[in-house]
């Protein structure tokens, strides 16, 4: 059965770091979008509990950002030739298994170039993955060249935690809920703060009242590309027509 109910993905992302936090977001009503630094340790190990918990999986790909802050070892920076950028993003991917695509992590710089951005969904599409653009500078041209190259991807509506306040957070996730109600689908990011765990402690368990289905990313991201004739690989549109908790792709 086709669910036609408003649909909202709850990305959290820079895990990997504090494991703490990561067993606290394993404890939440599923499918969240959980996706971890590929840098960090005991990836497999953390991955296997998130995916046993029924949350869905990305690898949160450094790459480069405008001015001096440092997006992390090996990140994907527009130094790189273009074979190299493909290797790096490629050790990237090597860091656990079962995650369904990428998103950027920092990546003003990079996402808004062009030429590096079709290197990325070239390797993307080989590989059967989708992306989920942060959205980290207004200038990116991630989505454009991700229609352009067939990859499947959506982007990022609302930041939840900008501001570490409860209320606040509160705030922009009922915002997220406006914004999925006007167009159908929101995805939106935060990052494994006490306080963006305890709002969703708070949120999550009322959203199936309001009508809002909380889906995985890879859902948002299916309604998107079958709209426009993308289609997840070894996958059909009709599947992710509704809200699930399983994997499409795995890696």
């Amino acid at each position: 059965m086709v669910d036609h109910r408003p649909a909202l993905a709850v990305v959290i992302d820079d895990l990997g770091m504090n494991r703490r936090a990561a067993a606290a977001l394993n404890r939440l009503p599923a499918p969240l979008t959980l996706a971890f630094l590929p840098y960090a340790t005991k990836l497999d190990e953390q991955a296997q509990a998130a995916r046993a918990a029924g949350h869905e999986l990305l690898v949160h790909v450094p790459m480069e950002p405008r001015g001096r802050e440092w997006p992390g070892p090996n990140a994907l920076t527009s130094e790189l030739t273009p074979d190299q950028l493909v290797a790096q993003l490629g050790s990237q991917l090597d860091s656990f298994r079962g995650f369904v695509g990428i998103n950027n992590h920092m990546g003003s710089l990079l996402t808004a170039d062009p030429e590096r951005m079709a290197i990325v969904m070239a390797e993307l599409r080989r590989r059967g993955l989708l992306f989920l653009d942060s959205r980290t500078t207004p200038q990116s041209v991630a989505g454009r060249q991700a229609a352009r190259m067939g990859v499947p991807y959506a982007e990022r509506d609302v930041f939840i935690d900008n501001q570490l306040d409860l209320e606040a957070v509160l705030a922009q996730l009922a915002r997220a809920e406006r914004i999925a109600a006007q167009h159908g689908h929101a995805v939106v990011i935060g990052h494994p703060h006490e306080v963006t765990i305890e709002a969703l402690e708070i949120w999550l368990p009322t959203l199936e009242a309001r009508g809002i289905a909380l889906v995985p990313i890879s859902t948002i991201v299916a309604r998107k590309s079958c709209s426009s004739g993308i289609i997840l690989v070894a996958e059909t549109c009709a599947r992710y027509a509704v809200a699930a908790t399983t994997v499409p792709v795995e890696q």
